[in-house]
């Protein structure tokens, strides 16, 4: 079941060409690169255009298609990606790396209820390739998503998203805004390595810096039987927290709302909020707004 490659469709025709400032991934030098005796990675797939990676891979498990741990799939433009909540992503061809891979942590014994680590495990990697192949400063915002400074100005920049995927196993995605320009930003919110003044926005070591990032902290947490703690996980997503000492409102479940300071990251990888009443709330699920800059 792999995502068929449109490029050639029906409507106008497009060369891979046709922006010269961003040429197409080397697919093959990737998959040298990454696919090899006891690596995680297995299967490295580069298509021209597919709707959503996630639900691609997604599809492929539930379609009992033998979808093993350490697949990647990755597309130069998506047409239906997703965030949370179904929200849009939408970027123009080969803009950014937008990918998904799947993962079987209970395969080797990590306990379900440590899987929430996976989307903040996924941040910490993203966070460290893009700041050794592209020289640039990112933060993470619980749970899941990249910022970068553009301006002074705190601006997303990635997502990720996890998804349940078959028995037993979880694909998740990342998508990443690498070259987009100001005006081709979907929202002023938005932002891209470019315009945060990257050293580099070549997406083929960018790519491997972040697959490789994500093979040594899934290995390192799955080794642990996913004790974030003890594998140093924790530690490394609070100090690339923008989240925490700021002051937030989460938006929960059932359209309630809970206002108070961030202050740590649980073992479980809740966001843990000191409420004016003086009582520390844990937060598992919903969107977080920063109120204020720490400090």
């Amino acid at each position: 079941m792999t995502p068929r490659d449109d490029s050639e469709s029906s409507g106008p025709r497009r060369s891979r060409w046709s922006d010269l400032d961003r040429p197409p991934l080397n697919a093959a030098a990737v998959r040298r690169a990454l696919v090899r005796e006891g690596s995680l990675w297995r299967e490295v797939d580069v298509v021209q255009r597919t709707g959503s990676t996630n639900s691609d891979l997604v599809a492929r498990a539930a379609a009992g298609c033998g979808l093993r741990e350490g697949v990647v799939l990755v597309a130069e433009e998506q047409s239906a990606a997703r965030g949370r909540l179904d929200r849009k992503w939408v970027a123009p061809a080969r803009s950014g790396l937008f990918f998904s891979v799947s993962l079987r942590p209970g395969d080797a014994g990590v306990p379900m209820e440590r899987w929430g680590w996976l989307p903040l495990l996924t941040g910490v990697a993203v966070a460290t390739g893009l700041a050794r192949a592209g020289g640039v400063d990112t933060a993470l915002k619980w749970p899941n998503d990249v910022l970068v400074t553009v301006g002074g100005e705190e601006r997303k920049a990635g997502g990720i998203l996890a998804e349940a995927a078959g028995d037993g196993g979880v694909v998740v995605g990342v998508g990443v805004n690498v070259s987009l320009r100001a005006d081709e930003l979907p929202v002023p919110t938005a932002g891209s390595l470019a315009l945060a003044g990257a050293v580099s926005t070549d997406r083929d070591p960018l790519l491997r810096a972040v697959l490789r990032g994500l093979e040594e902290w899934y290995g390192r947490w799955r080794a642990a039987g996913g004790d974030a703690g003890a594998c140093g996980l924790q530690e490394a997503y609070a100090a690339g927290c923008a989240t925490l000492g700021r002051r937030v409102r989460a938006e929960l479940p059932g359209d309630r709302a809970l206002v108070g300071e961030a202050v740590a990251v649980d073992g479980d990888g809740r966001l843990i909020l000191a409420t004016e009443a003086g009582v520390q709330e844990p937060v598992g699920a919903g969107d977080i707004v920063h109120l204020r800059a720490a400090g």
